[in-house]
């Protein structure tokens, strides 16, 4: 897994001071900025997450490119609406020798993972045979309504890889552009950081966190799984391991600004 933080809003956590400000004083647009020091921009951010005040966080942005994740997380990733994603495209990009994602439980186990293995070379094989049975098929069918043969080739290459690529697993890895704002990603945290979330999209919320944090440590001083600044949210289903939690986000947080 590689994660970067591509560009995010300049200057977010004064952004979201200014529009604080706009909400709690008379402040006209001309000197909605001024004044703005940093002390008085920290003020601002952390009233706003003391009292619940949300739709100030919204007008900061940020990108992050995303690779060697699973298309298993893909789905999981663009249940988060309030963020737009650009994936790289399995109709387009033939994946020759595709690269995949060996979950941890089936690694450490060598039974399981020589059958995972297999599983993912049978698919691979599976992959190109149908691609080139499916290629033969639309070049003949090019060639009968008179496309030249160059042309024809290259046609049926990408009419077959879009119907190959349903043979493709879940652990067929891809790559990701999303940009959310502030108010979503502190959302995506609380969910995604919590140890009940899937291993691989805790492991990604985290390289985030620690992305956006070093960005904007007072924006996202609060964020993370809930347990972190409050209490536990998952009830029966909590892992009980607070304390813990809190001291591995501490150590995060302390990593992420050296």
């Amino acid at each position: 897994m590689k994660v970067k933080l591509l560009a995010h809003t300049p200057g977010p956590e004064k952004l979201v001071a200014a529009a604080a400000k706009n909400c709690y004083s008379s402040t006209d647009v001309d000197s909605v900025l001024e004044g703005l020091t940093e002390e008085k921009t920290a003020s601002f951010v952390n009233m706003l997450a003391e009292i619940g005040h949300e739709s100030p966080v919204e007008h900061v942005s940020f990108t992050f490119a995303i690779e060697g994740v699973s298309r298993s997380l893909l789905a999981q990733i663009t249940r988060h609406r309030m963020a737009s994603f650009s994936v790289q495209s399995q109709r387009y990009v033939r994946e020759h020798g595709f690269e995949y994602v060996v979950p941890p439980e089936i690694d450490k186990i060598p039974a399981a993972r020589e059958q995972f293995i297999r599983a993912m070379e049978d698919d691979q094989r599976t992959y190109e045979a149908l691609t080139a049975a499916l290629m033969e098929g639309y070049v003949k069918e090019l060639l009968a309504q008179g496309v030249p043969e160059k042309q024809a080739r290259s046609k049926a290459e990408k009419h077959a890889i879009e119907d190959a690529r349903y043979v493709l697993p879940n652990a067929c890895t891809t790559r990701i552009v999303m940009t959310a704002n502030a108010r979503s990603l502190r959302n995506f945290f609380r969910l995604r950081c919590c140890s009940r979330a899937q291993w691989e999209i805790r492991a990604l919320a985290e390289e985030m966190y620690k992305l956006v944090y070093a960005v904007a440590p007072t924006l996202f001083g609060h964020s993370g799984p809930a347990c972190v600044d409050g209490v536990c949210t998952e009830g029966k289903m909590s892992c009980g391991r607070a304390a813990e939690v809190r001291a591995h986000y501490q150590a995060l947080r302390k990593a992420a600004q050296e």
